[in-house]
């Protein structure tokens, strides 16, 4: 068994394990904090190695990273997972004494535990045994007064990450400042009556952006909205479905259905010189263009009072992504010209892109 000092553990798509390393970096010396970043391409997660990674976690809020699906504070490595000569391994049992030689006697009740693999392509096969240990582990950590015997999300979660069969890492989640969902993955369901896949991101993006209180009051029947570049009208549809009137803007047909709803109207139009006469609740956009343009233009619409609210999706490069990222939208909140609130992620249904929620200040 070998103990690691805390690390911040973030994990990310696979490929994006540089831009992940990067903004850890960046957001860490911008908050104090001396560390480096620890990480391979392709395995699916990075770390971030300080000598404080709990209070490195309090001053790098979940919401604020992009790169990140989940954040958690790692508290052990163990790069032989129960492994014994000539013996079976007893995963459980080294996940047990880790947990005794970091963390002391069981004082601390995890309300849930987490047993989880990298979303990567050496990751995935351990699915299967990434279940089986969780069903394991879970009646040995409440025999030892480590886990509650019912469920209880607002403690305190334990995370076991394998990153191969014989190799874990330990760790630790603040519910109110982590992603609830095993992996930071939400298992969102393709619709057959959505016209795209890309549905599943304007969803994700409400679910991951916004929290419960402000999907209540934002996303009301009858609010009006705009959708740009919207054929065929996956974003249109999941508007549609919060109970919203859309405009949809598009030189591109449209799914008939949604024009047969009465709540959508095609407006054959570009989507970068179309704007509405007066202020909509909300305008979406998923337009396939240079991210600094799109930038540019979301800035226009807010600073005008076009809208009150946006989602909008930024395309990034190959190359140099962080720093694409940062450009566009310091970019962007500069353009506006106003107070503005913006949060930013790549989600689970992105691809190489990042999706954005804005508002400004101003009612």
């Amino acid at each position: 068994m070998q103990l690691s000092s805390p690390a911040l553990l973030a994990y990310c798509r696979a490929g994006f394990e540089p831009e992940i390393a990067a903004e850890l970096t960046e957001r860490a010396g911008a908050a104090g904090f001396a560390g480096y970043a620890r990480t391979e391409r392709g395995s699916g997660f990075a770390r971030y190695m300080c000598d404080d990674a709990e209070a490195l976690s309090h001053a790098l809020p979940f919401r604020d990273l992009i790169f990140a699906r989940q954040k958690l504070v790692a508290f052990a490595e163990l790069p032989t997972l129960g492994a014994q000569p000539g013996a079976k391994p007893d995963r459980v049992g080294a996940i047990i004494d880790a947990m005794a030689a970091t963390l002391g006697n069981p004082t601390l009740r995890f309300g849930e535990v987490h047993v989880e693999h990298a979303d990567s392509d050496e990751g995935r096969p351990l699915a299967g045994l990434s279940r089986a240990l969780g069903n394991a582990l879970r009646p040995v950590l409440r025999e030892a007064g480590w886990l509650t015997h019912i469920d209880s999300p607002a403690r305190p979660r334990l995370h076991v990450m394998l990153e191969t069969g014989d190799h874990a890492h330990l760790a630790i989640a603040d519910p109110s400042d982590s992603s609830p969902f095993p992996m930071g993955i939400p298992r969102l369901r393709a619709n057959p009556q959505a016209p795209s896949r890309s549905a599943l991101k304007l969803e994700e993006a409400f679910l991951t952006l916004l929290d419960a209180d402000e999907r209540t009051a934002w996303l009301n029947d009858n609010y009006v909205a705009a959708d740009l570049g919207a054929a065929p009208g996956g974003w249109s549809w999941v508007l549609m479905r919060h109970g919203l009137r859309v405009t949809s803007v598009d030189n591109g047909p449209m799914a008939q259905h949604l024009l047969d709803s009465g709540r959508v109207e095609h407006l054959r139009a570009d989507g970068f010189v179309w704007h509405p006469k007066r202020m909509l609740d909300w305008m979406v956009c998923d337009m396939v263009e240079q991210p600094r343009r799109v930038a540019e233009r979301m800035a226009t619409w807010l600073r005008e009072g076009w809208c009150r609210h946006t989602v909008f999706n930024l395309k990034l490069p190959m190359k140099k992504r962080w720093d694409e990222t940062m450009h566009c939208l310091s970019l962007f909140e500069e353009q506006v010209e106003k107070p503005v609130v913006w949060r930013a992620k790549q989600l689970y249904h992105d691809r190489e892109e990042i999706t954005v929620f804005a508002h400004t200040r101003s009612p």
